[in-house]
């Protein structure tokens, strides 16, 4: 299974990191944010990586190269300005074909096992994603799971974490190079009980801000310390 990795984002709440770093290339843990998931891609046995850029995108490119370093074959999907979660999925969709892709946020880390989601069959569903409980800055979460069904119910809800595997079919309606976001298409998808789901408790952060950049760092030195 393919896997893209959405890393076009302007990151506008970690300025002024962001003015000259690209938010996939911030780091955490002594490495960039987006080679903790290029390795674990590998570890999970993908051999193939779409990354969106724009913002600064050239110095991902740069930085990564063809992905033979992470035993990764890396293709770009260049956007003139950021197409928004789904556009930009859709803008790649000529890269990733025709199957179901794995689906991952570039400006989270997290200790999932993407194995679990390499061997995934979606059958009919559009869509599988990982939720997670709800973090402080996120209480009232995104989606509902019941019996590994996701939906828009009122409550319990919890939160999509990034991490998804996604049916090229989800986006049929959404025009390469146009900007469009995805929850809605989610939320409407969901309506229609086509997307499955998980709830994950293990390690997740958004470093979405300098805040939460802070938080992670602080977490993964404290790993390193205990070991």
């Amino acid at each position: 299974m393919k896997a893209m990795i959405l890393a076009a984002g302007r990151g506008e709440r970690l300025r002024p990191l962001t003015e000259n770093v690209p938010k996939a290339l911030v780091s955490a843990g002594g490495k960039p944010l987006i080679a903790w998931h290029l390795e674990r891609l590998a570890a999970s046995g993908c051999r193939e990586a779409v990354i969106n850029v724009s913002h600064l995108g050239e110095r991902i490119v740069e930085r990564l190269g063809d992905g033979a370093r992470y035993g990764l074959a890396i293709a770009y999907s260049r956007e003139r300005e950021p197409l928004e979660t789904a556009g930009g999925i859709a803008n790649a969709l000529g890269l990733l074909g025709e199957q179901p892709f794995l689906l991952v946020n570039g400006d989270v880390y997290c200790e999932y096992d993407f194995l679990q989601l390499q061997k995934m069959n979606l059958g009919e569903s559009l869509a599988h994603l990982v939720l997670i409980p709800n973090p402080p800055h996120h209480p009232g979460g995104d989606f509902t799971l019941e019996a590994g069904v996701v939906g828009n119910r009122p409550a319990p809800r919890y939160t999509y974490s990034g991490i998804a595997v996604m049916s090229p079919a989800l986006l049929a309606g959404v025009p390469a190079g146009e900007k469009a976001p995805l929850a809605p298409l989610l939320r409407a998808a969901a309506e229609r009980r086509r997307i499955t789901g998980e709830l994950y408790a293990g390690v997740w952060q958004d470093v979405g801000t300098s805040e939460r950049l802070a938080e992670l760092e602080a977490r993964l030195a404290s790993k390193h310390e205990d070991r």
